[in-house]
C-alpha cells in the first residue's frame, strides 16, 4: 500500500494546540480519503509543524452503476430533469421495462488525484480554536503557514491553496521542509515519513512529542542529580515545554538565597506560570535553591549566558512576588472582608462577601453534624475567600486558598482555620488528596454545596456539552470527601439549608432532589471508573433517594455480595419474572395492589411465600441499617419464590385466586424494592 505523508510547516504553534491539531488532521484526512481505505495512521506535532502518515489504496477502482429514471410515459420535463441531474444525454439512456435507465461507468481515480482534490478544502476548513490571516489572503491558520509537504510513495502530490482570486501567497505542495530555525536553518527535500523524521533529527529537530518529553525529563534529572537534588514532578509543565522546543537542551539555574524565604508555592507558581521553569527539591524533600529549564539551542558556551539571563529574569519575578508578599501581610485577612463586597461572584448570585456568609453558616451546620468545632468552622468559612483581594492572588490566581492559609497564620488565626482556608478548594482533580481535618472538611463541603445550590437555583446546570461552572467537579468533590472520610451526613438537610440561602420558593424541595440525584450520579460514575458495581448505587438510590452516601454504599455492597451467590442470582431471576408477569397483567386489569387475603392462599407454596414475606420485614431492617440480616432474609426468600413459580398457577381460572396471587407477587416486588429498585440492576 502506498504511503501518504503530509507535513504542515508554520510559524510557532501554541503548545496546548499542537496535539489536538495533529488529532484533528488525522481525523479529517481519514474522512476525506475514506474511498482510499486509509490505515496505519501516524501523526506528529511540534512547535512549528504537524504531520500525518497513512497507508492508502493506490486508486479508487473503476465502477459501473445503473440509475433508474422516470417512466417512459412520463412527461418530457421529468426526463429532462433526470438527464440534467446526472449530466447525461438522451442517447445514453436505454429501456428497461417501463422505465428509462442510465448506465454510468466511473473510471478509476488515482490516489494522487483524490488527495490533490481533497487537501485544499480540508486545510481551508481546519478547526483551529483561533486563527489569523496574513498578507492579503483570506486563508486562515493558527500562525502563518509557510510550507506544505505532501508525498505519495515519495512523489509530490501537486496542489495549491489558491482559490479564485485568493492566491494564498502562491502556497503549493512540495517535498521540502526545514530543520531547526537556528541550529540547522534552510530547506531540504524528503522522500517519506521515516526519511523526514531521520533527516530532521540530523538537523536538530525531534519530531515526536514523546521523544522531546523524554529528553527533557532525562536532561533535567541529570542536571538536578549533579546538584544533589531532584525535579518536582510536573507532567503538565513537561508536556507544555515539549511543545515549546524542537531540540531540548536542559540547564540548571540558581535561586538567590534572599528569595528562599518566600513560600515555596509562590516560587513554584511564579517559575511555572511566567517562565516555564521546573522547581527542585533536596533529598530531604525541602525546596532546593535551583530551577530547571529547557532551552531550544545548544549554545557554544555550554549555556552559561542562557543560564545567567534566566537567573536575571527570575530575580525580577521574585522581587515582584516579594513585594506582594510583604504588602499583603500588612493587613489581616479579616480586614479584607469589606473589599469582598465589591467582588462579584456571579451576576445572579451576588458578591463574594455574601458567599462567605453563606459558607460560614453552612460550615457551622456541617461541623455540628460531624463533631467539629462550629465556631472555628464558621470563622474559617467567613475568611475562606478573603485572599481573593490580595495582590499575590491577583497576580497568581492559582494560589487562592494557599495564600489565605499563610496570611491567616501571619494574622494569628488558629491553625485549624489557616488549614481550612488553605485546603477548602480540595480536591480540585481526581489525583488530589481530600481534606481530612474536621474543620477543613466542614468548610470544603460548605463551599461545594453552596456552589451547587447556587448555580442550580439560577438555572445554570451542566449540560451534555459543557459545565462552565465546574459543578460536576464540585459534586465529585463532595462524594470523595464523604467516601474517603467515611462521613455519616444527611445531605438532604444540608442541601435544603444551602438552597434556602438562595431561594425560598415552592420549587425548593424539587431543587434539593435534583442536586441530590446529580451527586448520586457522580457517585455512580466514580464507582464505574473504579470498576465497581455502579448499577447498584442507582438501584439503591432509586429505592428511596437515600441522602446518606455512606449508608447507600453499605447497602450497595451488601446487595453486591448477595448477587454474587447462587441464591442472589436466582432471586434476581425470580424478581424479574414476577415483575414481568405483573407488567403484563396490570395492563389487562391492574394494578394488582392491596392486601393479600390469607384465606385465599390455597397452595402450601403460596402460603410459605406469604409467611416468608411477612417475617422478612425489610423496611425495619433497612431503617436499622441491619443490611447483613436483610440480605440473609432476602436470600431465604429465593427457594420459596422458586417453589411458588414451579407449583402455583398465577393466572388461575378462579378470578379471586388470580387476583390474590398477583397481589402476592406485587408484595414480593414491592418488598424487594424497599431494598433496591432491582429493575435497574444489570
Amino acid at each position: 500500500m502506498p504511503e501518504f505523508f503530509c507535513e504542515l510547516f508554520s510559524e510557532e504553534i501554541p503548545a496546548r494546540l499542537q496535539a489536538p491539531a495533529a488529532a484533528d488532521f488525522a481525523r479529517l484526512a481519514a474522512e476525506a480519503l475514506a474511498p482510499l481505505a486509509p490505515a496505519d495512521p501516524r501523526s506528529w506535532s511540534g512547535p512549528r509543524r504537524i504531520a500525518l502518515a497513512l497507508t492508502v489504496a493506490p486508486a479508487i477502482p473503476a465502477s459501473r452503476t445503473t440509475e433508474r429514471g422516470p417512466r417512459i410515459a412520463a412527461p418530457e420535463a421529468a426526463l429532462a430533469g433526470f438527464l440534467r441531474k446526472h449530466g447525461a444525454t438522451r442517447e445514453a439512456l436505454r429501456h428497461e421495462g417501463d422505465f428509462w435507465v442510465l448506465d454510468r461507468e466511473s473510471p478509476a481515480i488515482p490516489a494522487a488525484q483524490l488527495i490533490a482534490a481533497a487537501l485544499p478544502a480540508l486545510l481551508r476548513r481546519f478547526p483551529w480554536p483561533k486563527s489569523m490571516r496574513w498578507g492579503s489572503s483570506d486563508f486562515t491558520w493558527i500562525r502563518p503557514l509557510r510550507r506544505i509537504l505532501c508525498l505519495l510513495d515519495g512523489e509530490i502530490v501537486p496542489f495549491a491553496l489558491a482559490a479564485g482570486e485568493d492566491r494564498v501567497h502562491d502556497l503549493a505542495a512540495g517535498d521540502l521542509t526545514e530543520g531547526h530555525r537556528f541550529l540547522s536553518p534552510g530547506a531540504f527535500a524528503v522522500r517519506g515519513a521515516d526519511d523526514w523524521a531521520a533527516q530532521l533529527r540530523a538537523r536538530h529537530v525531534l519530531v515526536s512529542a514523546a521523544d522531546r518529553e523524554a529528553a527533557i525529563a532525562a536532561g533535567l534529572a541529570a542536571r538536578a542529580a549533579e546538584a544533589g537534588a531532584a525535579i518536582v514532578d510536573d507532567p503538565g509543565l513537561l508536556r507544555e515545554v515539549a511543545g515549546l522546543v524542537e531540540w531540548p537542551v536542559c540547564h540548571l539555574g540558581r535561586i538567590d538565597p534572599e528569595f528562599m524565604d518566600l513560600p515555596p508555592e509562590v516560587r513554584q507558581v511564579s517559575m511555572r506560570v511566567n517562565q516555564r521553569y521546573f522547581a527542585l527539591r533536596t533529598e530531604a524533600g525541602e525546596p532546593a535553591p535551583y530551577f530547571g529549564f529547557a532551552a531550544n539551542i545548544d549554545a557554544a558556551d555550554g549555556g552559561h549566558a542562557i543560564v545567567a539571563g534566566n537567573e536575571r529574569v527570575l530575580r525580577a519575578r521574585f522581587a515582584d512576588a516579594r513585594h506582594f508578599w510583604n504588602e499583603d501581610r500588612r493587613k489581616p485577612l479579616a480586614e479584607r472582608l469589606e473589599a469582598l463586597k465589591s467582588v462579584i461572584f456571579h451576576a445572579k448570585l451576588g458578591t463574594q462577601f455574601a458567599r462567605t456568609e453563606r459558607i460560614a453558616a453552612l460550615a457551622a451546620q456541617i461541623a455540628r453534624a460531624t463533631g467539629a468545632d462550629t465556631a472555628l468552622a464558621a470563622r474559617a468559612g467567613l475568611l475562606a475567600k478573603a485572599d481573593l483581594v490580595t495582590g499575590m492572588v491577583g497576580e497568581f490566581p492559582e494560589l487562592q486558598g494557599t495564600m489565605g492559609g499563610y496570611y491567616a497564620t501571619h494574622a494569628g488565626e488558629p491553625a485549624e482555620i489557616a488549614a481550612a482556608i488553605r485546603d477548602h478548594y480540595q480536591p480540585k482533580g481526581p489525583q488530589d488528596r481530600v481534606p481530612a481535618a474536621p474543620v477543613t472538611i466542614a468548610v470544603a463541603l460548605a463551599d461545594k454545596l453552596d456552589q451547587l445550590a447556587g448555580f442550580f437555583a439560577v438555572g445554570e446546570r451542566p449540560t451534555g456539552s459543557g459545565d462552565p461552572f465546574a459543578l460536576r467537579r464540585a459534586a465529585l468533590g463532595v462524594v470523595r470527601i464523604i467516601r474517603e472520610n467515611n462521613l455519616r451526613l444527611r445531605l438532604r438537610a444540608l442541601l435544603q439549608a444551602a438552597v434556602q440561602a438562595h431561594v425560598a420558593t415552592l420549587h425548593e424541595e424539587k431543587l434539593v432532589e435534583e442536586i441530590l440525584a446529580f451527586m448520586a450520579e457522580r457517585l455512580r460514575v466514580q464507582l464505574r471508573d473504579e470498576g465497581a458495581r455502579h448499577d447498584l448505587v442507582q438501584a439503591v438510590f432509586a429505592a428511596g433517594a437515600d441522602d446518606d452516601f455512606a449508608r447507600l454504599l453499605a447497602r450497595s455492597h451488601a446487595i453486591a455480595a448477595l448477587l454474587e451467590t447462587p441464591d442472589g442470582g436466582d432471586l434476581l431471576t425470580g424478581y424479574r419474572r414476577a415483575a414481568n408477569i405483573l407488567r403484563i397483567e396490570d395492563r389487562k386489569d391492574g394494578p394488582h395492589e392491596g392486601m393479600v387475603d390469607p384465606a385465599l392462599l390455597a397452595e402450601p407454596e403460596e402460603t410459605a411465600l406469604g409467611d416468608a414475606l411477612a417475617e422478612a420485614d425489610f423496611a425495619r431492617l433497612i431503617e436499622g441499617e441491619n443490611f447483613a440480616e436483610a440480605m440473609r432474609r432476602l436470600a431465604a426468600l429465593r427457594p420459596r419464590l422458586d417453589a411458588f413459580f414451579d407449583r402455583v398457577t398465577v393466572n388461575a381460572e378462579d378470578a379471586a385466586l388470580r387476583r390474590n396471587r398477583l397481589r402476592l407477587l406485587a408484595a414480593v416486588r414491592d418488598s424487594m424494592n424497599k431494598i433496591a429498585d432491582f429493575t435497574l440492576v444489570t
